[in-house]
């Protein structure tokens, strides 16, 4: 039996696997994060539009919903390393044609748009089938400090990968193409080395709409599984006051552009702390408990934003908006990935990425709408208001979640 399974406590990072598992993901998602700045800048810089800015994050999320069951497929019938190499020599191309289109003066808003929507059918496939991998990497009793670690450098990826493409565009509106292109292929050399422990079952069952959609009648049918990606949709839908920033910033805290920078760094700077403490001392009693009273946090602490006309208070906030939401995103992804059966884990892990996207850009849609009719504060009290409900409601409809004692296989 791999010792592993006994240290508990050992650093993931001594595991090889997971190092080029998690070198692949944070290298992806640095040049993602850089391009998709860049593409922003961009094709604002040329349409002087809102309205085209909506659109890359559309154009962004549409392969999503469109691709999630075909995904789901895809990731339980093939191999998972391959498919996740196939997806970022895809977004290498894509970045490098980008690269040479911007060199050449090709590019237009149309060319961008296409681009984006490319990037995210290939990170549609890249994303969920990258987390169903995991389970096969480490064992089963290292896996939520597996998923805390990856969460960590997920969040530090998500701080480095704006600043540097907004960095780069400033020092060439090719340089932040060129270079995701190349951090896109130093992530695919990483898949390829990624060693698992346990090897994925072949399953080449026909497909039938039954099979394509097992996925949603997998987690339906497990309460806990259920209540756990439902209650982050709804926290994350009615508490998603972060989409308000810049108006609070200006109209509220009167902080300007440094304040909007303070309060944008401040939720990730919370969820990195929060991941770093978890990776290094695992939820192991009460589990299915704190992360309740994590979302509770969660609502309390948007409330609290809501109400504050003080910079640093609102940060203080923010911060802990990030951590509590951070112990809810690393209880739920221990316990998709455990309560899964491999053979399944693709379509199950392709609806809980849906879930997530869906619950973000219809949270920024809610929150921007009703912001528009009352005000971004009553909007945030609202939405605070909502998640703590939620909270108390879950507890009666899922009595399950309060027994979860432990994300350990």
């Amino acid at each position: 039996m791999d010792t592993l399974q006994s240290q508990d406590r050992v650093s993931v990072l001594a595991h090889p696997g997971y190092r080029s598992f998690a070198a692949s993901r944070v290298f992806s998602s640095i040049g993602f994060q850089s391009i998709t700045v860049a593409m922003g800048w961009m094709i604002y810089d040329q349409t002087h539009s809102a309205f085209f800015l909506g659109l890359v994050g559309f154009c962004q999320f549409l392969p999503m919903v469109i691709l999630t069951f075909i995904v789901g497929q895809v990731a339980d019938r093939f191999e998972r390393r391959r498919i996740g190499l196939v997806c970022q020599l895809i977004e290498a191309l894509t970045a490098l044609v980008l690269a040479v289109a911007v060199w050449q003066h090709w590019i237009g808003p149309a060319a961008i748009l296409a681009a984006v929507a490319v990037m995210g059918a290939a990170t549609a496939f890249e994303r969920p089938t990258m987390a169903a991998l995991l389970p096969n990497i480490v064992p089963s009793s290292m896996l939520q400090m597996a998923i805390a670690t990856s969460t960590s450098m997920m969040q530090t990826a998500f701080i480095i990968g704006p600043s540097l493409g907004g960095l780069l565009y400033g020092v060439s509106p090719i340089a932040p193409f060129a270079v995701s292109a190349v951090l896109y292929i130093v992530a695919s050399f990483n898949v390829i080395s990624i060693r698992v422990e346990r090897r994925q079952p072949s399953t080449r069952e026909p497909v039938t709409l039954s099979s394509v959609f097992a996925g949603v009648s997998f987690i339906k049918s497990r309460p806990v599984m259920m209540g756990t990606i439902s209650l982050d949709l709804f926290a994350v839908l009615l508490g998603g006051a972060t989409a308000l920033l810049p108006m609070f910033a200006r109209d509220i805290l009167h902080a300007g552009p440094w304040g909007l920078g303070l309060l944008r760094a401040a939720p990730a700077i919370g969820a990195l702390v929060m991941s770093i403490w978890l990776a290094r001392r695992p939820l192991e009693t009460g589990v299915g408990k704190k992360m309740l009273l994590a979302v509770f946090v969660f609502g309390i602490a948007t409330i609290v934003f809501a109400l504050s006309s003080n910079i640093i208070l609102s940060v203080a906030a923010l911060f802990i908006v990030g951590a509590s939401d951070t112990v809810s995103v690393v209880v739920r992804s221990s316990l998709v990935q455990l309560l899964t059966p491999d053979s399944m884990r693709g379509r199950v892990n392709a609806v809980n990425s849906l879930f997530i996207g869906t619950s973000n850009q219809l949270g920024e849609f809610e929150s921007g709408m009703l912001a528009s009719a009352v005000g971004p504060v009553l909007t945030g009290i609202v939405g605070g208001v909502g998640t703590i409900a939620v909270v108390l409601l879950w507890m009666l409809i899922f009595p399950d979640l309060t027994k979860v004692k432990t994300l350990k296989g």
